[in-house]
C-alpha cells in the first residue's frame, strides 16, 4: 500500500483527490491549515467525508510551517507528495500578494526540501491555466509563460520553476499540472459557478465581472482528481494541462443552464472586467492523453447538472455558507 501526502486535503481538489486515492487503496495523510479564505464550514464538510476512511489521517498543519512538516515526515515514509495546498484566486491576489508568496512559493519550497531530505521520489504540483495570459488558444504546455498578469499566476510560475530546480539537482520526479477552471459539488464559493447557483437559488441577482462573454474551459472535479492520481507515475519533469479540452463556455451560457436546472430566472448585474483576469481559457490536452492516458469523461452540461443537484440535496447547509468578496 502506497502512502501519499496530500496537502490542502480539505480544499476542493484536495478533498476529491484524497477520496479517490482512498477508493483505489492508497493510504492518505492529509494536511490543511483550514484558513478562512472562504467559509471554513465548507472545508469541514469536505473533511467530514474523509475522516471515516480507515486509511485516512488528517493533521492541521500549514505548509508554511517547516518545523511542523518536518515532524510529520519523521513519523511517515511517503511514496509521493501531491501539493494541492495553495492560495488561489486572481482578484484576491492583487489585494494580498504577500500571502500568495508565503504559501505558494515558500510552502512549496518547504515540501521540496523535505522531499529531498527524506527521500520522497515523486512530487505533483497543482499549477494554473492563469499562466497562459496573452497566449494563442488552445493553450499548449510549451508556450512561453514568462509574463504572468496576477500575483497568483506569478506565484505559481515561481513554484513550477522551484520544482524544476529540485528535479535537476536532486532527481525528484516532478509532474506539474496546470488545472483549467475546476468546478463540481462542494466547489469553492469564491468561484463563479458556486456563487451563481447559490444566488439564483436565493432569488438574488447574479453579479458578473465583465459582460458575461468571457469564457472558461470548465473541468469537472472528478476528472481533475483522476488526472492528478494518474500523474503519480514516473515521468521525469513534465508540465501537463488538465482541462475540458473542448470549446470554452461563456459565463452567460453557464447562467442560462443554471436557470434551466433550477427552474428559476435571474437578474444579471454587470460590473467592470478585472484586468488581471483572462478573457478566455482553452486547454490543449493531447499531452495528458499521451503521457497519462487521461481525458475528461463528463460533459459540462452533465457536470453542471450534478453540481446543481448537490446544491438541492445539501441546501440546508449550503444556504448558511457565506460568500465573501474575493
Amino acid at each position: 500500500m502506497k502512502k501519499i501526502l496530500v496537502t490542502g486535503a480539505a480544499g476542493f481538489i484536495g478533498w476529491k483527490t484524497s477520496e479517490k486515492l482512498l477508493e483505489k487503496g492508497y493510504e492518505v495523510v492529509g494536511v490543511d491549515n483550514m484558513n478562512d479564505y472562504y467559509d471554513v464550514r465548507l472545508k469541514e464538510w469536505r473533511l467530514n467525508q474523509l475522516i471515516p476512511h480507515q486509511n485516512f489521517n488528517f493533521y492541521k498543519i500549514d505548509i508554511e510551517d517547516r518545523d511542523a512538516l518536518k515532524e510529520l515526515f519523521k513519523s511517515n515514509k511517503f511514496d509521493a507528495i501531491i501539493n494541492l495546498a495553495a492560495r488561489a484566486g486572481v482578484r484576491y491576489s492583487i489585494e494580498n500578494p504577500y500571502i500568495y508568496y508565503t504559501t505558494n512559493v515558500m510552502g512549496t519550497l518547504n515540501l521540496l526540501e523535505l522531499a529531498k531530505d527524506f527521500g520522497v521520489p515523486k512530487f505533483v504540483l497543482a499549477s494554473t491555466s492563469s499562466l497562459y495570459a496573452g497566449q494563442p488558444m488552445p493553450f499548449k504546455e510549451d508556450l512561453p509563460v514568462n509574463q504572468p498578469i496576477s500575483p497568483y499566476a506569478a506565484s505559481k510560475k515561481a513554484a513550477e520553476v522551484l520544482c524544476y530546480t529540485y528535479h535537476y539537482l536532486y532527481g525528484i520526479d516532478v509532474t506539474v499540472l496546470r488545472y483549467f477552471t475546476v468546478y463540481g459539488p462542494a466547489g469553492r464559493p469564491d468561484m463563479s459557478i458556486f456563487r451563481f447557483i447559490k444566488w439564483i437559488m436565493e432569488d438574488k441577482p447574479v453579479q458578473i465581472y465583465g459582460d458575461g462573454t468571457q469564457s472558461r474551459d470548465f473541468t469537472y472535479v472528478d476528472d481533475i482528481a483522476e488526472g492528478t492520481i494518474k500523474a503519480l507515475k514516473p515521468l521525469g519533469y513534465e508540465i501537463i494541462n488538465l482541462g475540458g479540452g473542448k470549446n470554452p463556455i461563456s459565463l452567460n451560457r453557464v447562467i442560462e443552464l443554471i436557470e434551466q436546472y433550477t427552474g428559476k430566472k435571474t437578474q444579471k448585474i454587470y460590473s467592470d472586467f478585472v484586468k488581471a483576469d483572462l478573457k478566455s481559457t482553452w486547454a490543449d490536452i493531447k499531452k495528458a492523453d499521451i503521457l497519462l492516458e487521461w481525458r475528461p469523461e463528463l460533459s459540462f452540461e452533465e457536470g453542471l447538472r450534478r453540481t446543481t443537484e448537490w446544491f438541492f440535496n445539501n441546501w440546508g447547509e449550503i444556504k448558511r455558507f457565506e460568500l465573501t468578496e474575493k
